[in-house]
């Protein structure tokens, strides 16, 4: 039935247009609520689908799953949303690491030093790995995004009853959040699980899916878990064309918290944050890069361009509406949305640049 065609149920919406019906239901849940247009937009398009799915009739099963998952992406929200200025970086490991593990240690010393950066450590709020970022970071830096397990007891100490946990019952819209909030991750030696999201997470940089952002596999010194990762990668991967070995760039080994914290903040030394504006990628940096800084970053990443120069620009009117940013001085390039380990190159050149 088209949006234009009348209802012939019975009901309160009898005799409405699809367009009417949902212009009504839309009105019902704002109830005045002040949104921008593009807020409106996105709040009909729900309540389209909400239609779609209850004209196709959906099984109770299938309308299960898309409840809860909205739900729990709707408290994730709320619990993320008054912490979204706030440097985040997300950690993933075993669930099996015992404290006294070295691995646990490093794990709890790098969330600490990330805390006096006044960055907050997200983890899934469970016992290992887990519980040593929330350990280190301590409760005005933790957050928790728990999956519910029938062989776990719930959250780990250092985050329950804490109003920056939340509760999920999928895996999947657990890593959405996982990843989603945080500006920087660090994975340290797991099973299936630590490999799933590892592999994601890299799928979601590479695709240009998720925003650039820095990676640290992290391992004692003289361990061999990503070491031997990378070997594989290298070895099967790169070998037979699957991946570039550009890919690497979207990921660094570390053994010490020097290390990891010198990638992570590194990573945000200059670059600030990126966003498209029409064809435009606009990269939002502290410092300009000089007239010769520029010119070597165009000699160099020519091959990502689909035309045109990078060049400087202020922020573009989608920016100053929005009040993203526009104090910042801005990169502008016609970026072939195709080579993100390259671009993640680029960022780590424009953090090196110093504008003189």
């Amino acid at each position: 039935m088209s949006d234009a065609t009348t209802s012939d149920a019975a009901g309160p919406g009898a005799g409405l247009t699809d367009d009417e019906r949902r212009a009504a239901a839309f009105a019902a849940l704002t109830d005045g609520h002040k949104l921008s247009p593009a807020q409106a937009r996105e709040l009909q398009n729900l309540i389209a689908s909400l239609s779609d799915l209850a004209r196709e009739g959906t099984s109770v099963g299938d309308l299960k799953i898309a409840q809860v998952a909205l739900a729990e992406m709707t408290q994730a929200f709320h619990v993320f949303a008054p912490y979204r200025h706030q440097r985040k970086i997300t950690m993933f490991g075993s669930a099996r690491t015992l404290p006294d593990d070295p691995v646990y240690l490093l794990a709890r010393d790098l969330a600490s030093r990330m805390a006096e950066a006044d960055w907050m450590t997200v983890t899934g709020a469970g016992p290992g790995i887990m519980a040593a970022g929330l350990e280190g970071a301590g409760r005005d830096h933790a957050f928790g995004v728990n999956i519910r397990l029938p062989h776990e007891e719930g959250a780990n100490p250092f985050i329950a009853q804490d109003p920056k946990l939340v509760e999920m019952r999928y895996f999947f819209t657990r890593k959405l959040m996982l990843i989603k909030e945080s500006h920087g991750y660090a994975i340290l030696p797991g099973g299936f699980g630590t490999q799933d999201e590892s592999f994601e997470l890299l799928t979601l940089l590479q695709t240009g899916k998720a925003e650039p952002a820095p990676v640290v596999m992290m391992e004692t010194p003289g361990g061999t878990y990503w070491q031997g990762w990378q070997r594989f990668v290298e070895d099967e991967a790169i070998a037979a064309g699957w991946i570039s070995r550009d890919d690497l760039a979207l990921f660094k080994v570390v053994t010490t918290v020097d290390e990891a914290t010198e990638e992570l903040l590194g990573f945000y030394r200059n670059y600030h944050s990126c966003r498209w504006v029409g064809d435009l990628l606009v990269l939002r940096v502290q410092v300009s890069p000089s007239k010769a800084e520029l010119a070597d970053l165009n000699r160099r990443f020519a091959d990502i361009m689909t035309r045109g120069p990078i060049r400087t620009a202020s922020a573009f009117p989608p920016e100053r509406s929005s009040n993203d940013h526009p104090e910042l001085p801005r990169l502008a390039l016609r970026f072939d949305k195709w080579h993100f380990a390259r671009l993640r190159m680029l960022i780590d050149a424009v953090n090196e640049c110093t504008g003189a």
